[in-house]
């Protein structure tokens, strides 16, 4: 058997860049597609392309040459400063319907062994998550549909085009609904970062006793998906006999009170929560891992508090460096 062949869409993000990364490290070929290089490392694609997936024929051109696994990461999206505001709204759906709609056609032209799509959990409906103490987001249950945004919308609309395409055209399709993934090398300033970095951020930059702000009033919960598990969790699924679409995520329930609490006691400062308005999204989310544990025997490894204590190093390092005088 010859070297796998994957191309990465997407390569350039936060997920993308680790899973460039572990395919390298298995011995892979890798051809990876995204507007800019990865922010925080090189990459190790053997064919790191800059391209606008948006344009047709850059979506024709990145399938060309055998290609074994393809790897759809590439989207419009933020968090929740970005998708839940309504300001980027027209942006998040157009753009990433685009992208979607050439990287199909792409493979109807040129098709490639396995396809991975990148869902996500902005798909479940609000009215299952009005509870922040017993949200429910299994598969099942993303219809009658009700997503809490345009960025969960387009997410379903594209689930539904991808599985299409399985049925009709003939492509192996696999999809996951990607549930808060956090870790070393996210945004972590800027408008697009996630609760975590955005969390580690703020704490890092505190002095000991002062104040943190947080939007809402803290009692939103969440569960996060340590990045290592997720880059796991996608390989497994690619490479299995169920199409999905699954959760990945994890079923440790926090909220971001407590997330902000974990933080400023791995950094070693005591912290005042002040609360201020800002875009919250729904009052609860987790994982509901039952499906994929039980098609895929798959689980988080990564505890909450072992990877917040990894990511919040990483994110002091940053801070600290952007604050230090030029040489």
């Amino acid at each position: 058997m010859g070297q796998r062949r994957a191309l990465v869409l997407g390569a350039g993000g936060f997920i993308g860049t680790h899973l460039v990364r572990r395919l390298k490290a298995e011995g892979a070929y890798v051809r990876g597609i995204d507007l800019r290089h990865p922010a925080f490392s090189s990459s190790p694609a053997d064919d790191f392309r800059i391209g606008d997936l948006r344009d047709r024929e850059t979506a024709e051109a990145a399938l060309t040459g055998d290609i074994d696994e393809v790897y759809q990461l590439a989207a419009d999206m933020g968090g929740a400063g970005y998708v839940f505001t309504g300001r980027h709204d027209a942006e998040i759906m157009s753009n990433s319907a685009a992208i979607n709609l050439n990287v199909l056609h792409a493979l109807r032209a040129r098709p490639a062994g396995r396809v991975f799509f990148a869902s996500s959990a902005c798909v479940y409906p609000v009215r299952n998550q009005a509870d922040p103490r017993d949200p429910r987001t299994a598969e099942s249950s993303a219809y009658p549909a009700e997503p809490d945004s345009e960025y969960g919308w387009e997410k379903l609309f594209a689930e539904r085009l991808y599985a299409a395409h399985a049925r009709n055209c003939g492509m192996t399709v696999r999809m996951a609904r990607y549930h808060n993934i956090y870790g070393p090398e996210g945004a972590w300033t800027g408008g697009r970062e996630k609760a975590p970095a955005a969390l580690c951020r703020k704490v890092a930059e505190c002095v000991d006793g002062g104040i943190v702000r947080i939007w809402g009033d803290g009692l939103q919960t969440r569960s996060f998906l340590y990045i290592d598990d997720c880059i796991d969790a996608t390989l497994a699924l690619m490479r299995s006999e169920h199409a999905g679409p699954f959760n990945i995520g994890s079923e440790e329930l926090v909220s971001i009170a407590a997330l902000a609490m974990t933080i400023a006691e791995i950094a070693g400062k005591r912290i005042t929560l002040v609360h201020e308005d800002g875009p919250v999204g729904v009052r609860g989310r987790t994982s509901d891992n039952r499906l994929v544990r039980e098609s895929n025997r798959w689980e988080p490894a990564w505890t909450l508090r072992a990877g917040l204590d990894v990511t919040y190093r990483w994110v002091a390092d940053q801070v600290a460096g952007h604050a230090a005088p030029a040489s």
